[in-house]
């Protein structure tokens, strides 16, 4: 029986050790038995509680007397008695089973949900009937008030088989493309399925309708969760009448109140594997949750982990015996895994010698045999100078060294270092020396980013204590300490640029302030490569010369940005004839570009124009205009003068500008020439 604890939880596994092989006879058995200690110890709590290869589920019967499991290869189911601790029977199959279900308090009626579409019943002596569905099935639930079994798989639809009529009836059809599992609830019989997409559909069977719809995939994602894909539902089940658990394909647990489209926790196994099994546990209000890696248990209120276990070999289904401690899991191995956990409850009636074996094992506490050895690697033989007894019975090989006694371990240490004092006196020596190290004045850690700012910082944070304490007074919060200003001794981005225009004219004296202060940041930046404790002061200017330092006058100020203003220009002057050497070396290439139809070419000799009468002066701009007639100046009766402009027109209003004169002319012609016939004929009349 092996012992594990976690959280002061105690689990005994009780499946732990060898098992024998089924071919050896009973003789050979017992042989081994008297042979062998581990087997002799071992606790065998059901005979030959195992497949041949593989377990895939697992459940107890409603009186608690019959274990069933179901497995491979090849498929079959094995009843497990408990008051007799053996095998009752054991039935092949023609295919693999999905699932199964106990419709009967013991044994005497069984549904198996096959992969190849068929639902077989068998009753207390064996076959009894098999049909099958239209689509592979996944997962199925008998609703006992009308008898019916809900069967969902790979498809839209939940086929109802009634098991009183003996036929199939109208199946519920659904807005999922496909369901993976189902549950109805034990109170109010809510029949509820969960769908690929990650939705959980909740059914009335009475009137055949939907309910509720929750999309569980959506509340699954929490800030500290990754997951690759759409979360789709691996496991539901129902705890009472309010409460429901969902399992995600990504490893999330969600408990629901069925009053509530909102989780009121969500678990996260952290594996990314679907979840397989949940069970509750209602004297601890725990949730017993299962994935192919591991069982979590944890409480449903707050989310603590209560405990945890790791099996050697994948899980595949956990069974909670009901009103005790055990659990029983089927796994990817042929053994049938039993835990038993004394703070869940007390061992079943069958097997209730367990509670008195735990005791016992409480009571007397195994010493660990590691505890009268000490692990010793080949140097520190050579320094003891028990080199020689490699090999010997008194050094045992493991890893890379060797387990030796303790006792000679301790006697060999004492011959082979007889100044064992003088050493435990140098360290407590430097002991005390290190106490008294950190009393003193601890270096100042400066940040990467405004060095000289966060040292400035420091000064004037210093600065202003001393005067707060003279006057009693609060300090100031820190900057450094403050978390809004956080970044701006962390990102690179923040960093003051002390060469930049802005900063040398805004700050002239800057450079004459922050000299003692740069001293003082070179040494700090010194110590901390060498890795010195203290912090050594450095040797300044007399207190006359600091003085008249920090007192500048006003002159002294405009002295020094007139220097700076110098410095500019000088630097300005200098990146200009840079810039002129670099425009002189630069060969410039002839450029081509295309005239758009309907425009006209003009030469290169109205932008020369343009840019000479631009070099001109205001006077000389204003006499051309006045020549050309854009510009018209008089006096006004003030005194002042009045400049009147005329924009010029471009040739396209000149041109549209003459044709219009010239439409205008001709209109008068022809007027007058019309006027002038019509006086010619009145005139004839007349003479007639």
């Amino acid at each position: 029986m092996q012992v594990s604890s976690l959280n002061e939880v105690k689990i005994y596994s009780l499946s732990a050790g060898r098992s024998l092989p089924e071919w050896l006879s009973d003789r050979k058995k017992r042989a081994l038995q008297k042979k062998d200690v581990d087997i002799r110890r071992r606790i065998e709590l059901i005979q030959d509680f195992e497949m041949p290869t593989v377990s895939t589920k697992i459940k107890v019967s409603r009186d608690g007397q019959y274990i069933m499991a179901v497995g491979t290869y090849k498929p079959r189911v094995r009843c497990f008695d408990t008051y007799q601790l053996s095998q009752k029977f054991e039935r092949c199959l023609d295919s693999e089973v999905v699932t199964f279900e106990i419709l009967s308090d013991d044994y005497s009626k069984i549904v198996f949900l096959q992969c190849g579409r068929f639902v077989e019943f068998h009753s207390q002596h064996g076959h009894y009937y098999k049909t099958r569905i239209p689509k592979f099935g996944r997962d199925f639930s008998y609703h006992y008030p009308s008898c019916d079994l809900y069967f969902v798989g790979a498809s839209s639809e939940v086929y109802r088989l009634n098991l009183e009529q003996g036929r199939f009836l109208n199946s519920l059809q659904t807005e999922a493309s496909e369901s993976n599992v189902c549950d109805i609830n034990p109170v109010h019989f809510l029949f509820a399925m969960g769908t690929a997409e990650g939705k959980v559909e909740c059914w009335d069977p009475r009137t055949r309708n939907r309910v509720g719809l929750l999309d569980c995939a959506l509340s699954s994602v929490t800030a500290d969760t990754e997951i690759e894909g759409l979360p789709s539902i691996s496991a539901l089940k129902f705890d009472g009448a309010l409460n429901m658990a969902v399992g995600t394909s990504t490893g999330q647990v969600l408990l629901y109140d069925l009053r509530s489209s909102n989780p009121l926790i969500v678990k996260d196994h952290h594996y990314g594997l679907p979840i397989k099994s949940i069970q509750f546990q209602h004297q601890l209000d725990l949730i017993i949750s299962a994935d192919s890696r591991i069982v979590k248990m944890w409480n449903k209120d707050t989310g603590k982990i209560f405990t945890s276990m790791e099996p050697e070999h994948d899980l595949n289904d956990v069974c909670l015996y009901p009103n005790s401690g055990m659990l029983m899991t089927a796994n990817e191995a042929p053994k049938m895994n039993i835990y038993y956990i004394p703070v869940l409850g007390p061992a079943p009636k069958w097997c209730s010698f367990l509670d008195n074996l735990t005791e016992e094992l409480e009571e007397n506490p195994e010493s660990t045999v590691y505890d009268d050895y000490k692990f010793v690697t080949r140097k520190d033989l050579e320094n003891l100078g028990l080199a020689h007894l490699i090999g010997s019975s008194l050094l045992r090989a493991y890893m890379h060294g060797f387990f030796m006694d303790i006792r000679l371990y301790h006697k060999a240490k004492m011959m082979a270092n007889p100044f064992a004092y003088e050493e435990y006196r140098r360290e407590k020596i430097r002991q005390k020396i290190e106490e008294t190290r950190a009393q003193r004045v601890q270096l100042k850690k400066l940040p990467k980013v405004n060095k000289e700012l966060a040292l400035k910082l420091i000064e004037e944070e210093g600065e202003e204590q001393q005067f707060s304490k003279k006057r009693k007074q609060k300090n100031l919060p820190s900057l450094l300490k403050d978390d809004r200003f956080k970044v701006m001794f962390e990102n690179p981005d923040f960093q003051v640029d002390e060469q930049s225009e802005e900063f040398r004219l805004l700050n002239p004296l800057v450079s004459k302030i922050s000299e003692k202060r740069k001293r003082k940041l070179k040494i700090l930046e010194e110590l901390e490569a060498q890795g010195q404790e203290e912090e050594e002061e450095p040797e300044g200017k007399a207190s006359d010369a600091e003085s008249s330092e920090s007192s500048d006058d006003e002159k002294g100020w405009v002295e020094e940005v007139r220097k700076q203003r110098k410095l500019l220009r000088q630097e300005e002057k200098l990146k200009r004839q840079e810039r002129l050497k670099e425009d002189q070396q630069t060969l410039l290439k002839p450029q081509f570009f295309e005239i758009k139809e309907g425009e006209e070419f003009r030469s290169f000799k109205d932008s020369a124009k343009k840019q000479k009468l631009m070099k001109k002066t205001l006077e000389d701009r204003l006499k051309l205009e006045e020549k050309l007639g854009t510009l018209n100046v008089s006096d006004t009766t003030v005194g002042s003068k009045q400049a009147t402009f005329k924009l010029k027109k471009s040739e396209q209003q000149r041109k549209q500008q003459e044709a219009e004169k010239r439409h205008r002319q001709e209109r008068k012609t022809l007027r007058r020439s019309a006027s002038h016939l019509k006086s010619r004929r009145g005139r004839g009349r007349l003479f007639h």
